[in-house]
């Protein structure tokens, strides 16, 4: 007799599920043994801890474009799967998450483990239900996975340990009350108001310096965004989570917006006239343009989102390919093309002043600018590109160049520590054959990432082979990003007893598992390591020894946190080192345009 264990299983693989990143307990015992039984259909894929299974569904989410799905115990496993969810909920991801539960008989009795599960998870779930009875099991699967899909959100499925052991009813009754669901779903046409894209049309012709931002809601429109580019002779800048919507060699791409973003991009926004978003909810004001300075047209799926981070005079809620195909017709071409040869000059000089930048070594140490400055040009084809939250996702967002065919994700919306390394894996589980990079802070290495080569060693006879696997750690024994935005958000100087930690030799670590280590110390070798690691057939843990004085400048430098930098600076244990390195790192904006630099 088949349990609902085995049924729910197999419901996931109907639904197209492989593989479920989890961790064992009791309160899924029953599942456990399903997945025995399954043999590998759906498989049960064992991670370090429940946060890093979550970080993994939603990794495989975003580089697949299906459902990632993971599964925890009851009581503590369920608590430690929220971090990830919320990641995966943030930045518009379906997962279906399946959560033990103790028995029926237990609960409300302040039994061990006994977590009131649909309060936890109500928040983080745009569905969330408990089986209590053997008849509800393929319903309930079946919502969770629609809901997750129609919503690009988390839905949890619940299942008591007692009714994963129970008889499975893959048909309930016919009975009042029972409900007969069916495991498909497909994608819907999305498209605005008519009068509304024409509206939109009107606002861009008329503009004379558009500019664009697109976020991961544009991913599969490229053709059409650069073909609205081009009429409009417009620039795009693009949001971390659109890092891969256009390849970095377009000219007219000016790279990521914001703090972490770029000048050239910086300078298109304080310079336009009009604005069209596509598929991005940048939230960050200080980054757009002045109200009143730009008339905005906006391109969202969701409703919710549409015109609330700048106000629009055109707001266009459908998906953002059938939208730009329906507007491209009504777009006149700008013959006027001065807008668009000043950004491309911009992008230009920007690509010059991070080369001078990354090449600025400081008393032997390395700059991280040049770790990933040296990567860049050595990017392989079709490769996917994972980062963790720290100041190396300002290189990683800066100096790489990706080109066509190229992947790249991280935490974007809720910008967590600790999912650079389980992307990576993630994405290496589910393109075995596709090169897989990961940029992680030690900060976030010690915090999980070391115990996820564990994981790598686990299945490493499935995690090598010829397409380079690197686990990039940038060791600076400083929680950098934070420390530099205690300087310039608190005025604070570095308070090294929450900033410093341990000097861990990772790259010896990753050796004593069976893994290659590389490390690298010397400015002249960066390149080499780099090499070395690309070269490796066997999963690579790649630790440089960067010089942690060296500024995440923004592109402009807000009057207050200026103010705030210079007051933590009198006080701060290396205001030497960064004052004469952060001077002459700003320096190579103003060589660009001294006399003849360009003659």
């Amino acid at each position: 007799m088949t349990l609902v264990a085995d049924y729910v299983l197999r419901r996931l693989r109907d639904w197209g599920i492989e593989r479920v990143y989890g961790y064992p307990g009791d309160g899924i015992n029953g599942l456990l043994g399903a997945f025995d039984r399954a043999k590998g259909e759906p498989e049960f894929i064992q991670t370090r801890h429940e946060e890093m299974a979550a970080f993994m569904a939603c990794a495989h989410a975003k580089f697949t474009g299906e459902v990632g799905c993971c599964t925890a115990t009851s009581g503590p496993g369920a608590i430690h799967l929220l971090n990830g969810l919320y990641d995966a909920k943030l930045d518009h991801q379906p997962v279906v998450a399946v959560v033990g539960q103790q028995k029926r008989l237990s609960l409300g009795t302040h039994y061990q483990q006994e977590i009131p599960l649909a309060q936890l998870f109500a928040d983080v779930s745009d569905f969330c239900q408990m089986i209590v009875h053997p008849g509800q099991a393929r319903h309930v699967v079946d919502r969770a996975f629609k809901t997750a899909l129609t919503l690009r959100s988390v839905a949890t499925v619940v299942i008591p340990s007692d009714v994963q052991e129970e008889d499975a009813q893959p048909s309930p009754p016919k009975a009042h009350g029972s409900v007969f669901s069916s495991v498909g779903w497909s994608r819907p046409r999305l498209l605005p108001d008519p009068d509304e894209l024409r509206k939109a049309a009107d606002v861009l012709n008329a503009g004379t310096k558009v500019a664009m931002i697109v976020g991961q809601g544009a991913a599969h429109a490229e053709s059409e965004l650069v073909e609205v580019a081009e009429l409009l002779g417009a620039g795009v800048a693009k949001a971390l989570l659109g890092r891969e919507v256009l390849p970095d060699d377009l000219p007219f791409v000016t790279g990521p917006i914001g703090l972490l973003g770029s000048k050239a991009s910086d300078n298109m926004i304080q310079g336009c006239d009009t604005l069209l978003m596509a598929g991005s909810s940048f939230p960050y004001s200080e980054w757009l343009p002045d109200e009143g300075q730009a008339r905005g047209v906006e391109i969202d799926i969701d409703g919710r989102m549409i015109g609330i981070r700048y106000p629009m005079d055109a707001h266009l809620v459908g998906d953002a390919k059938e939208t730009l195909t329906a507007l491209l017709p009504l777009l006149e071409r700008k013959e006027d093309r001065g807008w668009r040869e000043r950004i491309e000059k911009d992008v230009r000089e920007w690509d010059a002043i991070c080369e001078k930048r990354a090449g600025q070594h400081f008393g032997g140490s390395i700059n991280p600018q040049a770790v990933a400055a040296e990567l860049s040009s050595r990017l392989p084809d079709d490769c996917i590109l994972t980062a963790d939250a720290g100041s190396g996702t300002n290189w990683w967002a800066r100096h790489l160049k990706l080109r066509q065919g190229m992947r790249a994700s991280l935490s974007g919306t809720l910008a967590t520590m600790g999912p650079g390394t389980p992307y990576a894996i993630a994405a290496r589980f589910a393109y075995p054959d596709r090169p897989v990079i990961a940029f992680v802070g030690d900060g976030a290495f010690q915090m999980n990432g070391m115990n996820e080569m564990i994981t790598v060693k686990r299945y490493l006879d499935r995690l090598s082979g010829p397409a380079p696997f690197v686990f990039c750690v940038f060791n600076n024994q400083d929680l950098n990003q934070v420390t530099w935005e205690q300087r310039a958000m608190a005025g604070d100087p570095k308070y090294p007893a929450s900033q410093e930690i341990p000097d861990v030799p990772y790259a010896k670590y990753a050796e004593m598992l069976g893994l290659k280590g590389v490390y690298c110390d010397k400015p002249k070798k960066v390149g080499k390591a780099w090499d070395e690691a690309l070269a490796s057939d066997v999963p690579v843990v790649l630790e440089f020894k960067v010089d942690n004085e060296i500024a995440p400048i923004p592109p402009h430098i807000m009057l207050a946190q200026g103010k705030k930098a210079a007051k933590a600076a009198v006080r701060d244990p290396e205001r030497a080192g960064i004052a004469a390195k952060g001077v002459r790192q700003k320096l190579t904006e103003y060589a660009e345009h001294l006399p003849g630099r360009h003659a």
